[in-house]
């Protein structure tokens, strides 16, 4: 088992569902939605789908099946060494559309150090053959594992976009109670990265990501009363996304006023970026004001949602 891993813990679930509560579900949710299944995805995520029993994953799949037509497709995540012709031809016929790989890393030695069991050239065989089938393909990467640092992750998010993915899921590494990584914390052997560090290496992969047009659908995990409670460390925070987010413009600010002398300044930002520039509870117009300056807002609603645009006010 890899380093980090305790599924149950992470995701809430304990129970396995079987192919009626498939059905049952995907048929209230269908109601539920109504039109708008149409644009949302049915989605078999928490372990490695198609590492899992054949038959078990084909009751699975052909429970869904019929609802296809409802919903967009199905979306699936699995290991990068558990790909092949015949899985995808599977995965194919029974209206799979979306794959996500949870690479985590592209570095061999931190694949090797936290027992993930597949390597990096793995990743780049299982996403080339996922995109000759013609499915949307997505990675999932982890930052601060064990073993890794600064730069490996930032060679991982490179070698991401070298691959093109459709979509990728960015994961900052949570310890948890009863892995082998919570051992390596309590030993002293692994010091996991701070928020902090956290928060300025991942608005830098936002930045990098977002400029290839390759959209994040995920950055941080999703609460849950078991993460919480079950993870050591203090790094978990529910709203990492909003973290990283304002962080992108703290920095732009700061690069874009290196050469402005004034002090006193109009900000122009999308409208809808507002609570992003201002950061949670403020804090980056707190961070700002303490450098001295007195900033007015002003929307242009023609900027990106991560641009900003500076004017003297005289």
């Amino acid at each position: 088992m890899c380093s980090f891993c305790n599924q149950r813990s992470i995701t809430g679930q304990a129970y396995q569902p079987n192919a009626r509560d498939i059905a049952d579900t995907l048929s209230k949710a269908a109601d539920d939605l109504g039109c708008k299944a149409e644009n949302t995805e049915i989605a078999f995520f928490g372990g490695s789908f198609t590492a899992i029993d054949r038959d078990y994953m084909l009751e699975l799949l052909g429970a869904a099946k019929p609802y296809v037509g409802r919903f967009s497709g199905i979306r699936i995540s699995t290991r990068p060494d558990c790909i092949d012709d015949e899985v995808l031809s599977l995965l194919k016929e029974h209206g799979v559309t979306s794959i996500e790989l949870g690479a985590q890393s592209m570095d061999n030695s931190v694949l090797e150090l936290n027992n993930r069991g597949h390597s990096a050239e793995d990743v780049i065989s299982a996403s080339k053959l996922i995109k000759s089938y013609s499915f949307s393909l997505g990675l999932q990467m982890m930052t601060g594992l064990y073993g890794s640092d600064f730069d490996k992750d930032i060679k991982t998010a490179e070698a991401f976009i070298a691959l093109k993915p459709d979509t990728v899921r960015i994961y900052p590494t949570v310890i948890m109670k009863g892995t082998a990584l919570a051992d390596h914390y309590a030993s002293g052997m692994y010091i996991p990265y701070t928020l902090e560090k956290s928060v300025a290496l991942c608005s830098r992969l936002i930045v990098m990501f977002e400029r290839e047009n390759i959209r994040i659908i995920r950055l941080g995990l999703h609460y849950s009363d078991s993460l919480v409670k079950d993870s050591l460390g203090g790094n978990y925070h529910p709203a990492f996304k909003e973290l990283c987010e304002s962080e992108i413009f703290y920095n732009s600010f700061i690069e874009s006023t290196k050469n402005i002398s004034s002090k006193k300044l109009d900000v122009y930002i999308n409208q809808k970026s507002l609570s992003k520039f201002l950061g949670q509870k403020k804090s980056n117009l707190k961070r700002l004001n303490e450098l001295g300056y007195d900033i007015t807002v002003d929307f242009d609603n023609d900027l990106s949602k991560y641009e900003l645009k500076i004017g003297e006010i005289r």
